[in-house]
């Protein structure tokens, strides 16, 4: 008994110790305000927004629908760029919501901030991920780096918001924030494109093709809410999209395919003459081999949404491409994690099979 209390006691000590050896540490830490130099994936940034890291201006309150604009609060797709020597790299952020996970989606992708570094080659390579434990995390996310200035991508939360959030590095090192790019790929959809259920911010099939393509992205995935709403549209037009991808299918039935796709293309071409715009089809439940009323929803959407591209075709509308959905989490039943939305290994698929008509979308505009 004496024993394990002095065990106990020593193990007080020497966590003491090392939280003031880590409070020393933080104090000694440069730390860079990311909201001085501004991320990417968050729409028309210099208009008011009602909370800086907010997907949407607060113009968006009141013009698309309430669960649009609770959901457009997540931080989904956002990512900041920065160079650095730095041989640790610490993180500061809050988050919006104590719902730090869910229980198909773990803490690391929904309130996870996610580093990836470009190697010798300048090829993105994923670095570390955060692991929050509670709404405010201030953490070493990686040490012992290799020695060498490179570029970082740190990517948010995909199911969270952020209330700030700030890059430490050692007090001697060289820092850049570098700013957001411009000519976005433009992802409208439902909860798979906001990000469900991915491990990792960076591993949403949107953050790996712009890591492919090396430009940057807008995630406006609204999870069960992406509708090819109209009044998204308007918010949509005011961006110099590189490509608009509407992929919005999973949240919709066959009539409302019909009623609605033609409406939110014609916007499209309407403000933006030479834009490609991609329609994808719905992804089929990787259980739906064996549900047949699953199977018939998926022919019957997938029936309507090659009625309205064949129409718009028809209808002189050009700039206009079409990526079918069985496959997207390939043929073997082994993409989701609850037969609907993607796993890891389903946003690697969905990203291979959208990779060749975004690349083939964008030499016809020539952006």
């Amino acid at each position: 008994m004496i024993r394990r209390s002095w065990a106990v006691w020593a193990w007080v000590v020497l966590s003491l110790v090392a939280a003031a050896d880590s409070a020393s540490a933080q104090e000694e830490l440069s730390w860079h305000d990311i909201t001085s130099w501004g991320v990417e994936g968050r729409i028309l940034p210099e208009q008011p927004r009602a909370r800086w890291f907010d997907r949407f201006p607060a113009s968006a309150e009141g013009k698309v629908t309430a669960n649009v604009w609770n959901l457009s609060r997540d931080s989904a797709g956002m990512m900041v760029r920065f160079q650095t020597d730095s041989p640790i790299i610490h993180v500061h952020y809050e988050l919006r919501s104590d719902r730090l996970a869910m229980p198909h989606m773990p803490a690391t992708g929904v309130s996870g901030v996610d580093l990836y570094a470009r190697d010798a080659q300048g090829k993105w390579k994923w670095v570390q991920v955060s692991r929050p434990a509670s709404k405010e995390v201030n953490t070493l996310l990686i040490g012992g780096l290799a020695p060498g200035k490179r570029e970082y991508a740190l990517y948010l939360p995909l199911y969270n918001g952020v209330e700030f959030l700030k890059v430490g590095v050692a007090p001697s090192a060289f820092f850049e924030g570098l700013p957001p790019r411009g000519s976005p790929i433009v992802f409208y959809g439902t909860s798979i494109t906001h990000g469900a259920c991915a491990s990792r911010p960076g591993m949403v099939h949107t953050a790996i093709l712009g890591r492919r393509f090396d430009r940057p992205v807008v995630n406006l995935g609204f999870s069960g809410n992406g509708k090819m709403d109209l009044a998204v549209a308007e918010f949509l037009v005011q961006l110099d999209a590189a490509i608009y991808v509407i992929d919005c299918l999973p949240n919709m039935g066959p009539a409302e395919v019909t009623e609605k796709c033609a409406p939110l293309v014609r916007r499209l071409r309407e403000a933006r003459a030479d834009t490609p715009i991609v329609l994808v089809e719905d992804r089929r439940f990787t259980n739906s081999w064996i549900t047949p009323a699953k199977e018939k929803f998926h022919d019957d959407n997938h029936a309507a949404l090659k009625a309205a591209y064949d129409g718009l075709i028809q209808a002189g509308i050009g700039r206009l491409f079409y990526i079918p959905g069985d496959r997207l989490y390939g043929d073997d039943g082994e993409g989701a994690t609850d037969a609907s939305h993607a796993s890891d290994l389903g946003f690697m698929r969905q990203a291979d099979a959208f990779e060749p008509v975004l690349r083939q979308a964008l030499s016809s505009s020539g952006k």
